[in-house]
C-alpha cells in the first residue's frame, strides 16, 4: 500500500507542475508509473484514485508531446498552418487568383485579404501590394490608377480557372487547353522573342498577358502564374525597366517575398531579412554590373564566403544565388526554381537569414545576388 501512495503522490505532484517537465526522461518515469498504476486496478478500494491519475498522466503526456511539437516546429521556422480560401470558378475570365481577376475593385480585393504585407515598386512601374498569412496564401496584386487590379501573381495553390487548370497541372493539360503559346511579344516597333527552352508559356486572353511557369523538378507542372492586363504590358516601353532606387529596393524585397512564400508551399520555415548581408550582396551585384562579368567569384578571387567575411559576417553555414537579365524579381525567381543548386539553396532547412541585392547594368538589364546563412554560434 506504501508504495501504490507513493506512485499515486509521484503521479499526483507531476500532474499538477507538468509545466516544468519536458524532458524524455520525465515521460520514461511517466510511463513506469502508469504501468505500476494498471497493474493495482482491481482493487476496487483504490479504482477512483488510479482512474484520477491516470487520468492525470495521460493529459500530461498530451501536453508534454504537443510542447515537443511546438518546440520543433520553432526550432525549424516552421509556422503554424492557414486554411487555403475555397477556390471558386471563374465567371468572367480564364483565370483568377485567391478568387481575384483583372479588373476587380482595391477596395473590394482589401476587403477580402486585408492591409498588404509589403508594397513596393515594380518593373511596371505601378507597385506589386504583398498579401499572405505568414507567406501562406501568397499573393502579388498591382493595382491601376483607377484603383482596379492591374496585375496578379501567386507561386502557391490559389490558381482558378474555367478550364479546370491549377496549381501542379501538367504543362501538355495546359497547353492543350490554352492552345499554342505566344512565342514573341512586341514592344513599340520591337518584337522580343521568348527563349525556345523557356521553363513559361505565355497566353494572350481576356485582354491581358498570362504567364505560366511550369516546375521542371516537378515533372513540368504548373508552379506559379502572372496575369498582366494589355494595358499595363503595353504602358512597359522596352524588355527592361530604366534602373532607380526605388526598382532596386522594390526588387530586392520581391525577390526575398518570393523566396519565403516557395519555402512555405514546399514545407520549409520562412527566412529573417537581413540588412548586414543586403550590403554585402548589394556590393557584389555591382560589382557584376560595372565589370560585366557573372560569377560567384569575382575578379580578385573572393568566393561568396570570402566577401561575408569581409563584411564581419560569422556564419556557420551560407550559400549564394545569383540569377541575371530576367527583367524582374518573379522571372529571376521561377528560373532559380528550375535551377537544381539555386533550388537547394532556397529551400535549405539550415538556413536563417536572406539578404537580397540587386544592381543594374548599363542596358537597365538587373543583377541579382541572394546570399543565404546562418549565424554562427560562439
Amino acid at each position: 500500500m506504501r508504495r501504490l501512495l507513493s506512485f499515486i503522490v509521484f503521479g499526483a505532484l507531476i500532474y499538477f507542475a507538468w509545466p516544468f517537465f519536458y524532458t524524455n526522461e520525465d515521460i520514461k518515469n511517466i510511463d513506469d508509473v502508469k504501468t505500476e498504476i494498471n497493474s493495482l486496478k482491481d482493487n476496487p478500494e483504490l479504482a477512483a484514485a488510479l482512474e484520477a491519475v491516470n487520468n492525470g498522466i495521460t493529459q500530461l503526456i498530451f501536453q508534454l508531446e504537443k510542447k515537443k511539437e511546438e518546440v520543433t516546429e520553432n526550432e525549424q521556422g516552421v509556422l503554424p498552418k492557414v486554411d487555403k480560401p475555397e477556390l471558386e470558378t471563374p465567371a468572367e475570365q480564364t483565370f483568377t487568383i485567391h478568387n481575384i481577376g483583372i479588373g476587380d475593385m482595391k477596395t473590394e480585393v482589401e476587403k477580402q485579404l486585408g492591409a498588404p504585407k509589403r508594397i513596393s515598386v515594380n518593373e511596371y512601374g505601378t507597385e506589386w501590394h504583398a498579401y499572405h498569412e505568414n507567406f501562406q496564401n501568397f499573393i502579388m496584386v498591382s493595382f491601376s490608377k483607377d484603383a482596379k487590379v492591374s496585375g496578379l501573381y501567386t507561386n502557391q495553390d490559389l490558381i482558378a480557372s474555367q478550364n479546370g487548370l491549377k496549381y501542379g497541372t501538367p504543362k501538355e493539360t495546359v497547353q492543350k487547353a490554352l492552345g499554342e503559346p505566344l512565342s514573341q511579344i512586341r514592344k513599340g516597333l520591337v518584337y522580343y522573342q521568348f527563349q525556345k527552352d523557356r521553363d513559361y508559356d505565355v497566353y494572350n486572353l481576356d485582354d491581358s498577358y498570362i504567364t505560366v511557369f511550369y516546375d521542371k523538378h516537378k515533372n513540368n507542372t504548373v508552379t506559379a502564374i502572372q496575369i498582366v492586363s494589355e494595358k499595363l504590358e503595353e504602358s512597359k516601353a522596352g524588355f527592361y525597366t530604366e534602373a532607380s532606387e526605388t526598382l532596386k529596393e522594390g526588387f530586392e524585397y520581391q525577390l526575398f517575398d518570393l523566396t519565403n512564400a516557395s519555402r512555405v508551399i514546399h514545407g520549409f520555415g520562412v527566412l529573417d531579412w537581413d540588412d548586414q548581408v543586403r550590403v554585402t550582396a548589394r556590393k557584389h551585384s555591382a560589382d557584376m554590373a560595372e565589370n560585366s562579368y557573372f560569377s560567384h567569384t569575382n575578379p580578385e578571387g573572393q568566393s561568396p564566403f570570402d566577401r561575408m567575411a569581409e563584411d564581419d559576417i560569422a556564419f556557420s553555414v551560407a550559400g549564394e544565388n545569383l540569377a541575371y537579365g530576367q527583367f524582374s524579381s518573379i522571372f529571376a525567381h521561377e528560373g532559380l526554381m528550375n535551377s537544381l543548386g539555386h533550388r537547394e539553396n532556397i529551400l535549405k532547412p539550415d538556413f536563417k537569414l536572406l539578404g537580397v541585392g540587386v544592381a543594374f547594368g548599363q542596358k537597365h538589364e538587373p543583377y541579382f545576388t541572394e546570399n543565404f546563412y546562418t549565424k554562427r554560434k560562439f
